[in-house]
């Protein structure tokens, strides 16, 4: 028996309930959902389980056949594709839109492929089945099994019938699969989807000349030179006063958690488009979550000599926050540039989940000092005593000693650039935590004898008297 779980590909026009029938398989809400049509547009994976077996589901974007949309027709390529490697297709229909000739061209497609399939009346909750399924029997596919994935109606029957035809795979234990995560971030249409496309070497995210192409984040599996990675493209961040749609906004804070998941973060620019503030805000919220940056200037190769002298100045003058994070020019379309750029993310993960031995750090600590001495505060020496590692991704070193409240933000930053060239950190953000040890008799109060009693007593009264 193979151990390659069963494949599980949800089709159907836009929509009728793919994406919450995605979420309820997979017990997740990876899926964005929304009544809007045409919201998912790439192929989403997840995997559920199922008293005791487990198996991949595969979210795909709504069927429209004959569209005149370019993204409908790029959309509808990712579900092909999906197709062809699906174990079993459960094709989900709109009980309250009823038939319609979408739902009869993708009948006759499924038909032509052959693939094992459930068709599914979705949305049906409360309606008997016979009258929600009666106009459905005309697509020539089959008993419809009624269901409501919102509700999670009919679900479980519904597992049980397509998982009895399938290979029987037990779980795996949960785990980290030991990935590198790397989620792309970018304005619209700077050329994330198409990166990785090229570092994948297939069309397996969306990438049109569109502004919004990708709405979901999608995170992708692959190897790059014997080093598992897994990729995430999200969606083009633009400035507030432009994100009007619903769900824009659901997409924006998908972006935001794959930054804070990820370990290294590629932050993609346009050459041919000046960097302007929302891009220098999108690499300081990462800087400030304290991810591994990468930072990619795509379109390269469309620039001349001058213009790619501007394109600099540009970095330096609006990104000088981001001294540590590698700079790579690239053209994603054609590849250029782009196994330098892995070699930095690679190097940039080993440095945000780098150990540090507390003698290393404790070398550099001492050294730093005898260099340049901390400056005294109204005649009193600052002293730092011993460093140790706080955390890591990204790392941090804490520093103990007596009035470091009082260090100046310049001597801090010093001891950060100390560090940060001792143990030659590069893409990652160093934090660097200061404290004051505790004075072991703050706030104890001197507990006097009996005798120092008797004399405090008599002073006393001598004071009285005279």
């Amino acid at each position: 028996m193979s151990d390659k779980l069963p494949v599980i590909v949800l089709v159907g026009r836009p929509n009728v309930g793919k994406s919450t029938l995605f979420n309820r398989l997979t017990g997740t809400r990876d899926a964005l959902v929304a009544d809007l049509p045409g919201l998912t547009r790439d192929r989403q994976y997840g995997t559920g389980q199922f008293e005791g077996r487990a198996f991949v589901v595969v979210d795909t974007g709504g069927l429209m056949p004959e569209s005149a949309d370019p993204l409908a027709a790029l959309a509808e390529e990712q579900a092909r594709m999906a197709l062809e490697e699906a174990d079993h297709v459960l094709f989900l229909v709109d009980v309250q839109r009823g038939r319609t000739g979408a739902d009869e061209a993708i009948a006759r497609h499924l038909r032509k492929l052959g693939k094992p399939l459930t068709l599914l009346v979705n949305k049906s909750e409360g309606q008997p089945h016979a009258q929600a399924a009666a106009e459905f029997y005309a697509l020539g596919l089959g008993e419809p099994m009624t269901v409501s994935a919102e509700q999670g109606q009919g679900i479980n029957l519904l597992l049980r019938q397509v998982l009895d035809k399938l290979p029987a795979i037990a779980p795996e234990p949960p785990r980290d699969d030991g990935s590198v995560r790397v989620a792309v971030v970018g304005r619209p249409n700077v050329g994330k989807s198409t990166l990785i496309n090229r570092l994948l070497g297939e069309e397996r995210v969306l990438a049109a000349d569109h502004p919004g192409t990708t709405r979901d984040a999608i995170a992708v599996p692959f190897e790059y030179d014997g080093v598992p990675y897994t990729l995430i493209d999200t969606a083009g961040i633009r400035r507030k006063a432009r994100v009007w749609e619903a769900v824009e906004k659901f997409s924006i804070v998908k972006t935001l958690d794959a930054i804070e998941r990820a370990h290294v973060v590629i932050a993609v620019v346009d050459a041919q488009n000046d960097i302007g503030e929302q891009d220098a805000k999108l690499m300081g919220l990462i800087a400030q979550r304290g991810r591994a940056l990468v930072v990619a200037v795509n379109k390269w190769d469309g620039l001349n000599t001058g213009e790619r002298e501007q394109v600099r100045y540009q970095v330096s003058l609006k990104l000088p926050f981001l001294d540590y994070a590698p700079l790579h020019f690239i053209a994603a379309k054609h590849g250029s540039g782009l196994r330098e750029l892995m070699e930095d993310v690679q190097i940039a993960y080993e440095a945000a989940t780098r150990e540090f031995s507390t003698p290393e750090l404790n070398r550099i600590l001492g050294a730093a000092v005898e260099a340049h001495q901390p400056p005294a505060v109204l005649g009193r020496r600052i002293k730092l005593r011993y460093a140790h590692q706080g955390g890591s991704n990204p790392p941090c070193i804490v520093v103990h000693g007596n009035q470091t409240d009082k260090l100046p933000d310049s001597y801090k930053r010093y001891l950060a650039n100390q560090f940060r060239s001792a143990l030659a950190l590069k893409g990652v953000p160093l934090l660097m935590r200061f404290k004051t040890g505790d004075n072991p008799f703050k706030d104890k109060k001197n507990e006097l004898t009996g005798r120092q009693i008797k004399k405090k007593r008599r002073l006393m009264a001598r004071v009285k008297k005279k």
